[in-house]
């Protein structure tokens, strides 16, 4: 998904053991881990005159995790891909030195009904060694992603490694995604269970963390691996991610990450001048927009 109009910045604050922001990148923090970009697609009601229609678009350097909680996607990429995203699996298209892919609300929900879309679209920055790599597309079903339960908590592990447990979404480099679920309130504990950066996104609900209650649609990021007891309130949903961090920063420039900008100028270039590798079933285009670098 393109991320025009999508980077919230808005001030953050310390409360201690955690910097809080809303989305990624924010400013005192442009990545956790290797996730360097998350978009909340939040609840919207769609038909039968409104529809989701992301015509094609390129991405370099990075994996994009779509997760959704309602609705259904219908993705298209250059690689030739056809693969229908329904509520909690992931589609996991890895773009390499570069794909094309559009993203549109699938031809049997467009019956002049209405229906409700939410969920994430994220993006995961590939190793250095790995940012030129062929292009790839998984597909993981909802059942196939480990779950369990605790203490009036549900835990689905998304991707990557935690809590003894490994996703089987192929990641490229050591990182986790968690969703957490509470219908209680829920002491939650990370130490030992999670490696790296870690970042707690509220999607519901809210946590108490360092004597502060964080209220949804914020992101708290970590400072320190050993962090302040953490409560999630009753009736909460939040996703944890992060890892290890790159020795090296990255780039972004609309849809391109790299870890150098030389990298990022080739790909302008060649979707400008449509060399991209392209869509053989769409001839939608958009088009490359007219801003500069964001650094991390």
């Amino acid at each position: 998904m393109s991320n025009i109009g999508m980077i919230i910045e808005e001030r953050t604050r310390d409360i201690g053991d955690f910097l809080v922001g809303r989305l990624i990148p924010f400013r005192k923090k442009r990545m956790i881990g290797p996730f360097i970009f998350i978009d909340h697609m939040a609840p919207i009601t769609l038909g039968p005159n409104k529809y989701m229609d992301v015509d094609q678009h390129p991405h370099i350097g990075l994996s994009t995790l779509t997760y959704l909680f309602d609705g259904e996607i219908m993705h298209r990429d250059s690689i030739g891909t056809e693969q229908l995203i329904q509520p909690g699996s992931v589609n996991w298209m890895t773009a390499g030195k570069g794909v094309s892919h559009t993203e549109r609300t699938p031809e049997h929900l467009r019956n002049g009904k209405t229906f409700k879309a939410q969920g994430y679209q994220i993006w995961v920055a590939l190793p250095k060694e790995l940012e030129h790599m062929e292009p790839v597309f998984h597909h993981i079903p909802k059942d196939d992603l480990p779950r369990w339960g605790d203490d009036g908590a549900v835990f689905t592990l998304v991707a990557g490694e935690g809590y003894n447990r490994k996703s089987p979404v192929p990641t490229y480099s050591p990182l986790f995604m968690v969703e957490i679920k509470t219908s209680e309130d829920y002491n939650l504990s990370v130490n030992g269970h999670l490696k790296g950066e870690i970042g707690i996104c509220i999607d519901k609900g809210s946590i108490t963390a360092c004597d502060q209650t964080i209220e949804k649609g914020n992101i708290l990021v970590s400072k320190v691996e050993d962090t302040c007891n953490i409560t999630v309130h009753a009736n909460s949903h939040l996703l944890l991610f992060g890892g290890e961090a790159f020795p090296e920063e990255r780039h972004i420039y609309w849809n391109f990450v790299a870890s150098e900008k030389e990298t990022i100028e080739k790909a302008k270039e060649a979707w400008l001048n449509r060399t991209f590798p392209m869509m053989a079933s769409d001839t939608t285009y958009v088009p490359l927009p007219n801003h500069g670098f964001r650094k991390k």
